[in-house]
């Protein structure tokens, strides 16, 4: 992969720093902002109806060719494309191949350049996961302008960042990863940084927890957009049972012990391994998301996707861009069979049987995942 050992280093180097930093509730202020909070434990989004006489919204999911979580864009469009609800396109902020992070790399759809001459009046809604450059100029003057033309405006993880830069916050309520509530609140303080939500909605924008809340907050999407009962039905397909907005921010700190571990992994290099994932055309994009991302952040592996042909299409439609694969000595890992939303938990597994429980409760721990 092009980019993944610079992404472990930025990685590492961004758990090194999450370390000085501490749980507290201090970052929501006084009690009027408790007050506020109470007011937004409401679990639906309300969505205006479609522009330009659509019969279902147009949503986009935004990457960033230069560096896109993984998870936090492919599952949303794997959820909203298996519930048959909207009109889903991928866009990107450039031609060529999207990086993905920590693993993975795929091609959008059409660049933003692309959509706008296609698409003046703009998408209904647009979803932004965590991206490498969340400052950069060119992806905030996009966001704004989205937002300006009425489009509902959803983040996943650290997407928070992009939406924040783009002064999309200001006054409202919102949440974020564990491990950057404080410094949000520090950078953005006219924002009411939220803990113990898995998701929290404002108005018309939506912000999620860490990279596991993508699948609740996908589903409450399906929700907004086509009822309870499109929802459930989607959900049942994923093999997921619920997609509650309780959560307990507090259970995820970073400890010494996670800090040694990583250490310990990441400079082990006569360890470290590369895992092939077979995939072909078809593929559940979901399942191979979630396992990608976990095996790539354990500090010894990196995962990657392997075809002959060199880009495969997955089962709905995204084209992933893939390595010939097969060299020895590399660990082959057969992707998900289960339902989708078991494929972390099979990941985890896999991981903890490999490299140990510890090391699979660390990458529990990045995907702000209560492990079973």
């Amino acid at each position: 992969m092009k980019c993944s050992a610079l992404m472990k280093i930025i990685s590492f180097v961004m758990v090194l720093l999450a370390a000085q930093t501490y749980y507290t509730q201090s970052c929501l202020g006084a009690e009027s902002t408790h007050a506020k909070i109470a007011e937004l434990t409401k679990h639906s989004l309300t969505l205006p109806a479609p522009k330009d006489r659509r019969a279902r919204p147009l949503v986009v999911i935004l990457a960033d060719n230069a560096g896109t979580e993984t998870t936090d864009f492919v599952i949303p469009y794997g959820v909203l494309k298996e519930s048959g609800a909207a009109d889903v396109v991928t866009i990107s902020t450039e031609p060529g191949t999207v990086e993905l992070m920590p693993a993975l790399q795929i091609r959008a759809d059409m660049t933003i350049v692309q959509f706008d001459a296609s698409t003046p009046l703009g998408a209904d809604i647009l979803i932004i996961p965590a991206m490498d450059r969340a400052d950069h100029p060119v992806l905030l003057d996009w966001v704004r302008a989205q937002s300006e033309k009425g489009a509902t405006v959803v983040s996943i993880c650290e997407g928070a960042r992009v939406i924040a830069h783009a002064g999309l916050l200001e006054g409202k309520a919102a949440t974020t990863h564990w491990s950057g509530l404080e410094e949000m609140a520090e950078a953005f303080p006219g924002t009411t940084w939220v803990h113990n939500q898995r998701f929290v909605i404002d108005g018309q924008v939506m912000t999620t927890t860490g990279i596991s809340a993508s699948l609740p907050a996908s589903l409450a999407l399906v929700e907004a957009i086509a009822g309870r009962h499109a929802a459930e039905l989607t959900a049942q397909r994923l093999g997921l049972s619920t997609w509650k907005i309780d959560h307990d921010t507090s259970a995820f700190t970073l400890t010494a012990d996670h800090i040694l571990l990583a250490a310990g992994n990441w400079l082990a290099v006569w360890r470290h391994e590369v895992v092939e994932m077979p995939v072909d055309d078809g593929f559940d994009e979901i399942s191979v998301a979630l396992m990608a991302d976990a095996w790539s952040r354990t500090f010894r592996s990196e995962a990657l996707a392997t075809n002959i042909s060199g880009a495969v299409r997955s089962r709905h439609g995204l084209l992933m861009e893939t390595e010939a694969g097969s060299e020895p000595g590399r660990y082959v890992l057969a992707v998900y069979a289960g339902t989708p939303a078991r494929a972390l938990d099979a990941a985890l597994e896999g991981i903890a049987g490999r490299y140990g429980a510890p090391t699979a409760d660390f990458v529990a721990l990045q995907f702000e995942y209560p492990r079973r």
